[in-house]
């Protein structure tokens, strides 16, 4: 029986061993913060180069979960990307088992942490914060990463001091309970739930470490329970898969048929062969010293995914049918409208974000293209046979324009600030391509009205709205390319040509006028001729907004 005073000194003890957790998550998480925000360049350039080569997936993951140190944002961040059609299932499976291996440098980190080191990092934490109170962004972020590292190792030596691990009380505690969960599928349970309920593979690799260092936790112990951590770090890519894409959720179910094969596999090796794999890790690491104990299990975690990565690369297509015949294809509901690459679970990952919404304004720039184009054919030739194809592209539109106006409001508050007016102009642009989206409707209702009442214009009002039409033609390619490509060059052509329409729509209103006046237009036709003039003016202006929104992000806008 516990006295009173025993009880007591094991709750200030267990207390003790929550606060060094949490400081370690919340460490983690500032750390993994600041490396997203300052390694957003790196990360667009290593997402630019996904292929279908299996090995350069395993090094995208590998190095996009090393610089962010976190393998459940790359996860989740690759769901994302399939969900939004971004990525083949053939290219996220090896840059999720190139996860796993990035995750384990976490691992090695935290065995290597002695006095000297430990004092480093106080003085890092130290000089984090004092780095937050300064203006510059950059200085800002650097000493998140300052303060973040800094906190895992206060975290880490807070779980290792003698009020928590170090305690006879909590010692005795843990070694009695290990004492009875000491049956390998029990102890890969433990480190599955444990990893399930924080969320964090890391934070429950650095508490296993701690753990073998204070003599707490045996090595035999200690590898089943890592084991076990590569299952629970699953659940928080499970939980991102809900509501997603069946492509989305096969991702997730391929991340956990891979730890679960590869935690089978090394179970079963490590149950048979547990002498030699600890004499393997002892003679790699000799000495009781606490980093010794502790290199033994971060090796012992490097060892398990690398070689699990390896088995099962060459098996990547097997992954993949096995998960389509588990999880099969919804049928297709056309009236419902999603983004085609962009999903709230990029927000994440703003730089990656920001790069999917400049896709996705692409992809509605070549909707509004299409429809204008479509409807100039229907209003300067009354073929309305075009008529499905615009409604259906203008609901794309309009979806994608709210759809984004909200992501980009949720998306503002995670960018840096130089990011703040990029986002600020793609408000603006994605206004001018909703209006030009309405007015491609409205030139086809003209054409089609037209049509229905038995009207057409005369020989010289199709020639002038042709002659325009072909001037918005060359100006939507110039606006286009400048936008997508960030191409400056031909911007003076497009400010001539926005003038040039100016000028002609005073032009052909006059001359309409007048031939009003001289009986040789039609007063039925009349107010179709106006509108169509009109609307193509005001679609040279938005059109102007959109090209030159790449050199003046929130500058003045022409409007309506």
């Amino acid at each position: 029986m516990f006295t009173s005073v025993e009880i007591m000194q094991l709750v200030q003890g267990l207390i003790w061993l929550l606060a060094g957790v949490g400081i370690f998550i919340v460490g983690m998480n500032f750390m993994s913060e600041a490396l997203e925000k300052s390694a957003g360049e790196g990360m667009k350039r290593l997402l630019g180069r996904i292929s279908n080569n299996r090995f350069s997936g395993v090094g995208i993951g590998a190095g996009v979960t090393a610089i962010i140190q976190s393998s459940s944002a790359t996860s989740v961040m690759v769901i994302g990307l399939v969900n939004a059609g971004v990525m083949t299932l053939m290219q996220a499976t090896p840059i999720i088992m190139g996860a796993n291996i990035g995750t384990t440098i976490t691992g090695v980190l935290v065995a290597l942490k002695n006095d000297y080191f430990n004092m480093l990092m106080y003085l890092f934490a130290f000089v984090g914060v004092m780095m937050g109170f300064f203006k510059n962004e950059k200085i800002k972020i650097t000493g998140l990463l300052f303060s973040g590292l800094g906190l895992i190792f206060v975290g880490l030596n807070i779980m290792s001091s003698e009020q928590a691990f170090g305690s006879e009380q909590v010692e005795n505690l843990f070694q009695g309970i290990f004492s009875v969960i000491d049956f390998p599928l029990l102890l890969i349970f433990v480190g599955v739930i444990f990893t399930a309920l924080i969320q964090s593979s890391s934070a429950a690799t650095g508490v296993v470490i701690t753990m073998v260092g204070t003599g707490i936790l045996s090595l035999d112990l200690a590898l089943f329970i890592i084991l076990g951590a590569n299952i629970g770090t699953c659940v928080t890519a499970l939980l991102a898969s809900v509501g997603a894409n069946p492509n989305a959720k096969r991702v997730a179910l391929i991340h956990f048929t891979f730890n679960v094969i590869g935690t089978a596999l090394f179970t079963a090796i490590v149950w048979i062969f547990k002498e030699p794999m600890i004499n393997l890790l002892v003679s790699l690491f000799p000495g009781n010293d606490p980093m010794s104990l502790q290199m033994r299990v971060s090796v012992f975690h490097v060892i398990f995914n690398v070689t699990t990565t390896l088995v099962l690369l060459p098996f990547v297509s097997h992954l993949v049918k096995y998960s389509c015949k588990v999880i099969k294809d919804k049928k297709a509901d056309e009236t419902v409208h999603t983004l085609k690459y962009v999903d709230d679970r990029l927000l994440t990952m703003p730089p990656v974000a920001l790069m999917q919404v400049k896709k996705e304004m692409d992809y509605m720039f070549s909707l509004v293209e299409e429809n204008i184009a479509l409807s100039f054919d229907t209003m300067t030739t009354e073929n309305v046979e075009h008529k499905d194809k615009i409604i259906g592209n203008e609901a794309i539109i309009d979806f994608t324009n709210g759809a984004l106006t909200k992501f980009l409001i949720k998306l503002s508050a995670a960018v840096e600030q130089s990011d703040e007016l990029v986002i600020g102009s793609y408000f603006h642009v994605l206004n001018d391509l909703e209006r030009i989206g309405d007015h491609a409707e409205n030139f086809y209702e003209i054409g089609e009205a037209m049509l229905s009442k038995k009207m057409e214009f005369s020989e010289k009002a199709r020639g002038d709205i042709g002659r325009m039409c072909e001037k918005i033609m060359r100006m939507i390619a110039i606006s286009k390319d400048a936008f997508e490509n960030l191409n400056k060059e031909d911007l003076p052509q497009l400010a001539m040509l926005e003038d040039e329409v100016d000028k002609m729509k005073k032009e052909l209103t006059a001359s309409h006028f007048a031939r009003l006046a001289e009986g040789n237009c039609s007063m039925d036709v009349s107010p179709y001729y106006s509108s169509a003039v009109a609307g193509l003016e005001r679609v040279a202006d938005h059109l102007v907004n959109v090209g030159f929104s790449i050199i003046n992000p929130i500058g003045s806008q022409k409007e309506e």
